[in-house]
């Protein structure tokens, strides 16, 4: 396995680390392992969260399993969101290489470097990049998603400020040593909000997207914090890589908590997508004629009608998606209805539908929570059950196999928000599934013989969030 390890690491380049193209790393290595971010702060549990590395590898004797856990030094981080410290935006450079994971912890504030190379499958800490001198050097805190810069710079976004004010929101430039460079947005140039971003050089153009105040959101979630304003609705448009907020895209009711930003792959591409969560929907961005930016509507899903839930309507609370290499599948989960959704965007304006399927959610058979259809008939969802499990909490973060061939899927969204929708996730744990996907005609299906319990963990139930493989892949790789 030591070698294949090394070429899912390296992939298959003489030049710097990555692909040279997005179709060139859909010919890459089959994955073998896959890093799952594990959470055990907000579950009562006073355990550190851990980097926990899962083996993918069907030939494997271990396959479908834990087989090693990195706990982080402290306590109360709630790790989330992780990039790479180089990617295939630095595939140019030889004297670049993917070697440290970049894990912020949006709760402490602490960033760790995680050494994936020395060995890939027993991951060690590198470095942590203190929160008390991310704060000095730039008034930023709640670090969430690290992207990797053709610099070998790396980027990460921030939520607010010490106090958990969005005005405090921007992004830490640190260097490829991981000292702190201080700000990349320009004085006066912070977002409304902040949370996810993608940067498209071609175009000369970053985009950034809105969550909420952390002061609101790490409390749980409550309805009267968006009309308060607590919560973000725009797309904020940077000039690529000045860091001059050029235009604000106000989404309104209709892109009410945009998440993920994910531009086409393609970098010659001016477009791409965005998923709101509490609007439950897809919109799409593009350049016009003019270098300004503008969107639409392009995917929505409709509240379901519901008994025996805190409100009469149920959201889909679209919370996570991504886009196949090629640009023509896009994969988005609806956390609450629990469902996984396949379209085909080929033609980005007109997305079809190509493969549904629930597993999870609050609407599925045994739940208390019914669905009302026409004429008030109730419903509710078949959800199989994996290896004899019953599916707990409701799709939440995905990754992709190189091929596009394989979907997997993690169930936790954030340790205070599993505890008011999902409690049972707390008290039982996270787990992780696979999808199997046809890449040909559209369509997924659950792969029944895979299942990780992070129930079963030795320091007890664990939530899982976001996952990387060690050779990166379509949610940590940016090509210029």
């Amino acid at each position: 396995m030591e070698v294949a390890l090394r070429n899912q690491r390296e992939g298959c380049c003489k030049s710097g680390p990555g692909y040279a193209t997005p179709l060139l790393a859909m010919s890459g290595p089959r994955e073998k392992l896959i890093y799952v971010a594990a959470i055990y702060t907000g579950t009562g549990q006073e355990k550190p969260d851990y980097l926990a590395t899962v083996d993918v590898d069907p030939s494997s004797e271990t396959y479908s399993s834990v087989i090693h856990r990195l706990p982080m030094p402290y306590l109360g981080d709630e790790l989330h969101h992780s990039g790479w410290n180089s990617c295939s935006s630095c595939y140019g450079d030889p004297s670049c290489e993917r070697r440290y994971l970049i894990l912020p912890s949006l709760l402490s504030g602490r960033i760790y470097v995680i050494d994936t190379k020395t060995n890939p499958m027993e991951p060690s800490l590198h470095r942590v990049v203190e929160p008390a001198e991310v704060l000095e050097k730039t008034g930023l805190a709640y670090p969430h998603q690290p992207h990797c810069l053709a610099s070998g710079d790396v980027l990460v976004s921030c939520l607010g400020d010490k106090d958990g004010n969005a005005e405090g929101s921007g992004f830490l430039l640190l260097d490829s040593e991981f000292n702190i460079k201080g700000r990349w947005d320009k004085e006066g140039n912070s977002p409304l909000f902040g949370y996810d971003f993608w940067y498209q050089p071609q175009h000369k153009t970053m985009i950034s997207s809105s969550w909420g105040a952390p002061a609101a959101f790490t409390k749980g979630f409550d309805p009267k914090d968006v009309s308060d304003g607590l919560y973000g609705k725009h797309l904020h448009v940077y000039s690529w890589p000045e860091g001059e907020l050029k235009q604000i895209l106000d989404l309104g009711d209709t892109g009410l908590l945009p998440l993920e930003v994910r531009f086409l792959h393609d970098p010659a591409k001016a477009t791409g997508f965005s998923g709101c969560a509490l609007s439950s929907t897809i919109v799409r961005f593009f350049k016009n004629e003019d270098e300004t930016w503008s969107h639409e509507v392009a995917i929505s899903v409709e509240p379901l009608k519901v008994e025996n839930w805190i409100l009469p309507e149920m959201p889909g609370l679209l919370t996570d998606f991504l886009i196949s290499l090629d640009d023509r599948f896009l994969y988005f989960s609806n956390w609450l209805h629990g469902d996984i959704r396949q379209y085909n965007i080929e033609d980005p304006e007109n997305p079809v539908l190509t493969g549904q399927l629930h597993v999870g959610g609050l609407i599925q058979k045994g739940s208390h929570v019914l669905a009302l259809g026409e004429e008030d008939k109730t419903f509710q969802f078949d959800v199989p059950k994996i290896m004899g499990r019953r599916l707990r909490g409701g799709p939440q973060m995905f990754q992709l196999s190189l091929d596009g061939k394989r979907l997997y899927v993690t169930n936790s969204l954030f340790s205070v928000w599993d505890k008011q929708f999902y409690p049972e996730l707390v008290e039982k744990g996270s787990h992780m599934l696979q999808i199997d996907v046809d890449t040909d005609k559209g369509g997924i299906s659950i792969n029944p013989n895979f299942f990780v319990d992070f129930g079963s963990e030795p320091d007890g139930p664990a939530l899982a969030h976001e996952m990387r493989y060690p050779g990166g892949d379509c949610t940590s790789d940016i090509w210029v």
